[in-house]
């Protein structure tokens, strides 16, 4: 009894130490582990890490247009006096997120799968009520008292220690499930926002669509019980339904509420498609990097992931992954330092060395075991090999990670690629250009195949365009509709 007595104790002081406060859009009060000064300032630390990481996208007609459309659907939002900033980010994939403070982002890549306006302001509607129902502050709420939960149990019970792993596996399942409701409530007041401003919701449920077949293409779909976001199937039948409610309530005549589907194509013809190559691009299993002038060979079969501040190379298996960053120090002593200070490393041995003309130091460690912290196992301890070499004025940081138990098996991979590292000279490696989406009328009537191909998009890549355009390649094309295709060099 002593026991639940104190387990309460510590519960309750946890509530009373945190404040209350309605929320927004359900107008109940939650546990508030946020103030909005708080969500503020973690918006502001955010945003510069974000822009760092994937670039801010320069193109200022379409920044100024979904500023546009951002600031008008904020003002009929839970939260109209919140503040809001709305940016393109550079990245290929197709994504869009929100972090506290007001800060949505859209990638170049998701901006080039939309086919119209209604299905951007449905996604936009989306992101904005994670901010307005105040998402990460339950997300955060969730997860202080799941395991004050599961921490209250192991009190009351110390037999239940024997299951404290699979308890908070079943924590983080039940975390997922919240993660799930908050994307299913944001659904809805996607379809909520995007109706007052005058779109057509049901195309919020078409794009869910554009998102299955996206997952199902790069055989990404997971299973809807281990996954943060509802089944994109799901997705379609729900949203359809509160767009059908939402249309019947609204006092906007249905027939007048926008598609512009013919507008959006137009804003983005121009826009940069896929991977930029000018920031390194995997080519024969050779990566290349043209404005900084190196390459280095890839490990087979293994998926790589680039951006602007990073590479990262993951063994299928996920048993060994690589990592290449720019060192940050002048020197090789301060780049190390900062390296391993970043991740936490302890260096066990290190050796001067020289790669292909290039001056290199190569060391040896593993993560650092603070106080009171229990050491794992030999065989279970991580291994990290990195190759720091210096071309021109800049140092290059090249890691790979395994288990100590795996590290036999992957060292000769790693060397492979850390070795292998060189200068590029090959112009046609350096002349590179990145596709952009070109929007054209349709010569005649035919298949989206036909057209397709009679723009130069191989047989490998039409499923690709056609889940780009939102159709199936069986799907006829009347005569001047317009459609999307890709081409080199900008439009």
């Amino acid at each position: 009894m002593k026991r639940l007595n104190y387990f309460i104790s510590i519960l309750i002081l946890a509530m009373l130490f945190y404040q209350c406060s309605r929320n927004p859009v359900t107008g109940k009060k939650q546990l508030n582990l946020m103030s909005e000064a708080q969500e503020k300032q973690m918006g502001l630390e955010s945003n510069p890490q974000v822009l760092a990481e994937f670039g801010k996208y320069d193109d200022p007609a379409l920044q100024a247009f979904i500023n546009e459309k951002g600031q008008e659907m904020a003002k009929i939002s839970h939260r109209p006096d919140h503040g809001y900033t709305f940016q393109i980010i550079g990245s290929p994939i197709v994504n869009a997120f929100a972090v506290p403070g007001g800060y949505v982002y859209f990638t170049r890549g998701i901006m080039a799968h939309f086919n119209n306006e209604a299905e951007f302001a449905g996604v936009l509607g989306h992101e904005i009520g994670h901010i307005t129902a105040r998402h990460a502050n339950a997300q955060a709420k969730d997860q202080l008292l799941t395991q004050v939960g599961v921490i209250g149990l192991l009190v009351i019970s110390p037999a239940a220690a024997s299951m404290a792993e699979s308890l908070m596996q079943g924590a983080q399942l039940l975390l997922l499930k919240f993660s799930r409701a908050h994307e299913s409530q944001s659904d809805e007041l996607g379809v909520e926002y995007s109706t007052k401003i005058g779109y057509d919701a049901h195309q919020m449920a078409q794009f869910f669509q554009t998102i299955g077949r996206i997952s199902d293409q790069a055989g990404a779909r997971i299973p809807v019980f281990l996954s943060t976001h509802p089944d994109p199937g799901d997705r379609f039948n729900r949203v359809h339904k509160l767009a059908e409610q939402a249309q019947t309530a609204s006092t906007i005549n249905k027939a007048s509420l926008k598609v512009n589907r013919d507008e959006y194509l137009r804003r983005i013809h121009g826009l940069m498609y896929g991977e930029d190559p000018n920031e390194g691009y995997v080519d024969g299993g050779v990566f290349y990097h043209p404005q900084l002038r190196f390459r280095f060979p890839v490990p087979t079969g293994w998926q790589v992931q680039n951006s602007p501040s990073q590479l990262v190379m993951a063994e299928p298996a996920g048993k060994a992954m690589m990592l290449l960053t720019m060192g940050q120090g002048a020197t090789f002593d301060e780049v190390i330092a900062n390296s391993n200070t970043q991740f936490g490393l302890t260096a066990i041995r290190s050796e001067n060395r020289t790669v292909n003309g290039y001056r290199a130091v190569v060391v040896l460690a593993s993560p650092t075991i603070a106080a009171g912290q229990q050491a794992p196992a030999e065989a279970d301890k991580t291994l990290v090999l990195s190759y720091y070499i210096q071309k021109e004025q800049n140092i290059f940081c090249l890691h790979g990670v395994c288990a100590n138990k795996d590290y036999q098996s992957y060292q000769n991979l790693f060397l492979n690629t850390m070795e292998g590292f060189n200068n590029l000279t090959d112009p046609n490696k350096i002349n590179v250009f990145p596709e952009y989406i070109s929007v054209v009328n349709a010569p005649r009537t035919a298949t989206l195949s036909e057209l397709l191909t009679s723009y130069g998009i191989t047989q490998a890549r039409l499923e690709e365009f056609a889940i780009l355009n939102g159709m199936q390649l069986k799907d006829v094309v009347p005569a001047g509709k317009l459609f999307k295709v890709a081409q080199k060099g900008k439009a």
